[in-house]
C-alpha cells in the first residue's frame, strides 16, 4: 500500500475513529491531533498556540495581535509581519508535507488535501452524516442534551467550513472537493472502513489514483 489518505469530516460523523481503523488496517499512522504535536516540535512554536488556532477560522485582528505579541515578543520583526493564525496554518502545512515524505498515512482535517494537492498518491475522502445520527453520536460521546449536542456541531463544522475555505481554493464538504464522499450513518464505522479499504485497494490494484 502505497497511498496517502486524508480525511475531510463533519463534526459527530466519526471520521477520527474511522480514519484510525483504516491506518490500523493498512498498519501504518494515523494524524489527528498528533500533527499538532509534530508541528510544535519542528517549528517551535508552543502546542498551546496551535491547539489555539486549531481548524479555526482568522476573524479576530486583535486576538491575534495579542498572540502575535505572546509568541515573539514586541521587539521580534515577525510581529509587523503575518498574523500567528496565517503562521500556524504555514506550519501546518509544511509539517502534513513532511509526514507524507515519510510514506502512506491517514490524515485527519486540517486542509491535508489542500496541502498534499501535487502528491499522486493521495486519495482524499470526506465523512458526513445526517444530523440525527450525528446528534446522537455527540450526546453519548460528550454526555449532552440534545440542544448541546446540536450547538457543539454547528460550532465545530461553521468552524471548520470557514478555516477550509479562507485557506484552500475549494469548498468544505463539496463533493467536488474530494475523491470519495460518504454518509458514515449508512453503514455504520466498521462498515465505511471497509468501504473506503475496497476503495483504496480498487485504486491500488489498477494504479489509476486521480490526484
Amino acid at each position: 500500500m502505497n497511498t496517502i489518505i486524508t480525511i475531510g469530516r463533519q463534526f459527530g460523523s466519526g471520521g477520527r475513529e474511522i480514519g484510525e481503523k483504516v491506518a490500523a488496517y493498512y498498519q501504518i499512522k494515523c494524524y489527528d491531533k498528533e500533527l499538532l504535536s509534530r508541528a510544535a516540535k519542528e517549528t517551535g512554536y508552543c502546542e498551546e498556540i496551535l491547539q489555539n488556532h486549531d481548524e479555526r477560522p482568522t476573524n479576530s485582528f486583535l486576538y491575534n495581535l495579542v498572540m502575535d505579541t505572546y509568541s515573539f515578543g514586541y521587539n521580534a520583526s515577525s510581529f509587523v509581519d503575518m498574523p500567528i493564525s496565517h503562521k500556524v496554518f504555514l506550519a501546518q502545512f509544511d509539517t502534513i508535507k513532511k509526514i507524507a515524505d515519510e510514506g502512506p498515512c491517514v490524515l485527519v482535517g486540517r486542509c491535508a488535501d489542500y496541502a498534499l494537492a501535487d502528491y499522486k498518491n493521495c486519495i482524499n475522502i470526506f465523512i458526513h452524516g445526517k444530523a440525527r445520527n450525528k446528534i446522537d453520536r455527540i450526546m453519548t460521546k460528550y454526555d449532552l442534551n440534545e440542544a448541546k449536542a446540536k450547538e457543539m456541531i454547528q460550532k465545530k463544522d461553521k468552524q471548520r467550513s470557514s478555516y477550509y475555505n479562507y485557506y484552500t481554493s475549494k469548498k468544505w464538504g463539496h463533493a467536488d472537493s474530494y475523491d470519495l464522499s460518504i454518509d458514515s450513518g449508512l453503514l455504520g464505522i466498521d462498515g465505511t472502513v471497509e468501504l473506503i479499504i475496497q476503495f483504496i485497494d480498487h485504486l491500488e490494484k489498477n494504479k489509476s489514483l486521480h490526484k
